[in-house]
């Protein structure tokens, strides 16, 4: 990883690096940050030669060295620093909450719409919104392009931010083209690689926030990492990482509950934790104490499904999405819990 002296290369010095690098067979892959740029060496990068050119650049600060199999999403690294603000929150320094439909239903557009205005109101700070859902059957919705409108329309009139899942290209192209502020990647392609490098590279210049769920079998830690490290590594460092529940399932939830890895998380890695307690449990009456589980395991938010009337809602809102007033009194109750400085530690 090479550190400038100036907050970014220059043309001409990145090429310059790019020369130096190749002649050992490395290559570069800029890391842009809002304040400046982080050259990541791609490739083996133990050989002292290389180093020592690099060094010899009067405009190179350092190079760093990494041995860890994520090299970038490293706790070690020098991305260690990086901040993210979304919503005008800045992941770690308060509790981040994203609230909304599990799926948007294209027949009644106005109730999403209600419930973005209700989870503002309630304190959220990001709207979520399913356009598109992947589903165990064929047969089932699968959610439509068209009500990403509706999703637009939620960020309109409430100023709020808004996350969409997306699961292929097309959608991806879908979403960006829509100006969404936040993506998710969902369990089912967790470690679906080549679409992760290309979200990667699609949102490295615009550093969209990647919201990357852990892979639904148990998914290791490390393995849940190193899907990070191929949006990392393709240049797009805002990466958050969300547990939502694995199987086997636990009996009585949705999925086995797994907020307790975030200490594990973030002993190995510098990104935030926002989990995700409605796909975890599964069950509207249980989310409340879920979430405030994942908080005191150290989780920096949480994105929960929220509904105005859940009952009339499709996708998974009738079983697992809490009301807005609960979603309010659910918010201050985890700001209490944030507040209990042994729990931050």
């Amino acid at each position: 990883m090479i550190i400038s002296k100036a907050p970014r290369l220059t043309d001409q010095q990145l090429a310059e690096v790019e020369s130096i690098v190749g002649d050992f067979g490395c290559k570069i892959q800029v890391i842009f940050g809002a304040h400046r740029n982080i050259y990541a060496i791609i490739g083996d990068e133990r050989s002292e030669t290389m180093v020592n050119r690099l060094l010899g650049m009067d405009y190179i600060a350092r190079v760093d060295r990494m041995e860890s199999v994520y090299k970038l999403m490293d706790v070690r690294s020098d991305l260690a620093n990086h901040r993210m603000i979304i919503g005008g929150v800045e992941l770690g320094t308060e509790p981040f909450i994203a609230a909304g439909h599990c799926t948007i239903d294209p027949q009644n557009g106005n109730a999403f719409l209600e419930t973005a205005a209700a989870v503002k109101e309630a304190g959220a700070h990001v709207i979520r919104g399913g356009v598109w859902k992947p589903r165990t059957s064929p047969h089932s919705y699968q959610g439509s392009s068209d009500t990403m409108k509706y999703l637009i329309e939620a960020r309109e009139r409430t100023g709020l931010p808004v996350i969409a899942e997306i699961m292929d290209e097309p959608q991806l192209a879908v979403a960006l083209d829509a100006k969404v502020d936040m993506l998710q990647i969902g369990t089912r392609n967790a470690l679906n690689y080549t679409l992760l490098a290309e979200i990667g590279r699609r949102t490295a210049e615009a550093g969209i926030p990647v919201l990357l769920k852990r892979g639904r079998h148990m998914g290791p830690v490390d393995e849940f990492i190193s899907a990070a490290e191929y949006l990392a590594a393709n240049g797009n460092p805002n990466v958050i990482f969300c547990p939502r529940g694995t199987m086997p399932s636990l009996d009585g939830f949705r999925n086995h509950p797994d907020e307790c890895i975030t200490p594990l998380l973030k002993d190995k890695s510098w990104a935030p934790v926002v989990a995700d307690p409605s796909h975890s449990v599964g069950r509207a009456k249980f989310v409340p104490a879920c979430s405030l589980a994942a908080i005191a395991y150290g989780a920096d938010g949480l994105i929960i499904e929220t509904h105005v009337d859940p009952i009339t809602g499709i996708g998974d809102d009738p079983k697992q999405s809490i009301t807005p007033d609960v979603l309010k009194k659910l918010i201050q109750d985890v700001r209490t819990m944030w507040g209990l400085k042994s729990v931050r530690g």
